[in-house]
């Protein structure tokens, strides 16, 4: 396969499917986008083949007790590519960017617990020689992200969202098993992950993993995201939004920058800007039309803070090299 990939609206289609539903059968897919079984099942190969899309399973931070937080990391000029490489392959760490000038990395951090975010933020970082400042900001509240479905991909009429939307019901926190958390680890690779891969993971019965799945997903302790760089979707500009908002104005406001399609993240934080979004955009006018119209529409923002995203580095779960997704190591960490 050649370098670049071109998508149409099928494979757009395909792709946004996912989206609502990462582990619909193709059959459902073919059923809904009326064609084939075996042209959506070509369709998904081409693309998971040569690294252009993946399909992952996570859990829901807050639901099975991780320890969240957005971090800010200031380094050296010629150091942040470095850093940025070492974090991005720590199973802790995801959603690794290089910022601004390119000396700025935002990352966010999913420890298992509060003493390994500890050894992170007070032991490992400040003790890289290369790191000259760090912030780190707890999420308080998602509102857009997770299992929540970005609006930014429209290719669907809403019967056909409808018809791949699966009830969650929600609930209190979850406390995963090591058979789950084996189940996770093959999901966390492939989304797509076959019942019998999972069962022996596991070592259950296919039954036992199929329910378990079920239960997961139904609780919303479990997720699928797509992984797929935002240039082959046609979104060539990427920010990170930084919005201070009156502690009453955070909830209403939050929730409507949720609702904009052009942002695939956005969650309440700690500290002075108390409101954070990742925007994503066709181009750069865009991005204006976006930060002046749609922002400035937001009469709670006391002030913003716009900082470009120079390269990703690693989404959700896999690595990026150049718009390619590449498996992270299976086991350890990477100190930075």
């Amino acid at each position: 396969m050649s370098e670049e990939v071109e998508l149409d609206e099928l494979d757009r289609a395909i792709v946004q499917a996912l989206m609502i539903d990462g582990r619909a059968a193709f059959s459902r897919i073919a059923e809904v986008l009326d064609v084939s079984d075996q042209t959506v099942i070509r369709r998904y190969r081409r693309l998971r083949g040569g690294g252009w899309l993946r399909v992952v399973g996570l859990p829901l931070g807050h639901r099975v007790g991780l320890f969240e937080s957005w971090l800010r990391i200031q380094c050296v000029p010629d150091a942040a590519i470095a850093v940025a490489d070492a974090l991005a392959r720590r199973p802790d760490i995801s959603w690794v960017t290089l910022n601004s000038g390119g000396t700025e990395i935002h990352c966010i951090t999913k420890a298992r617990t509060a003493q390994d975010r500890n050894t992170l933020l007070l032991e490992k970082l400040p003790g890289t020689r290369r790191v000259t400042a760090i912030s780190a900001h707890t999420i308080l509240r998602m509102y857009m992200g997770g299992p929540g479905r970005w609006g930014g991909l429209d290719i669907l009429a809403g019967t056909q969202v409808a018809a791949l939307e699966r009830p969650v019901t929600g609930g209190g926190r979850v406390r995963l098993d090591e058979a789950e958390l084996a189940m996770l680890a093959v999901l966390a690779r492939d989304g797509r992950a076959g019942y019998p891969e999972l069962a022996r993971a596991a070592a259950l019965s296919e039954s036992t993993v199929r329910r378990r799945l079920d239960q997961l997903r139904e609780s919303g302790a479990l997720y699928f995201d797509v992984e797929i760089d935002p240039l082959l979707l046609g979104f060539q500009t990427q920010a990170m939004l930084l919005a201070t908002v009156a502690p009453a104005d955070l909830a209403a406001a939050g929730a409507a920058l949720g609702r904009h399609p052009e942002v695939p993240f956005a969650a309440a934080i700690t500290g002075s800007a108390n409101l954070l979004a990742v925007v994503t955009c066709r181009d750069t006018e865009a991005l204006y039309e976006y930060l002046t119209e749609h922002i400035g529409a937001l009469k709670a923002v006391q002030h913003v803070e716009l900082v470009p995203v120079i390269r990703t580095v690693k989404r959700a779960g896999m690595l990026m090299e150049g718009s390619r997704l590449v498996d992270p190591p299976a086991q350890g960490r990477a100190d930075s």
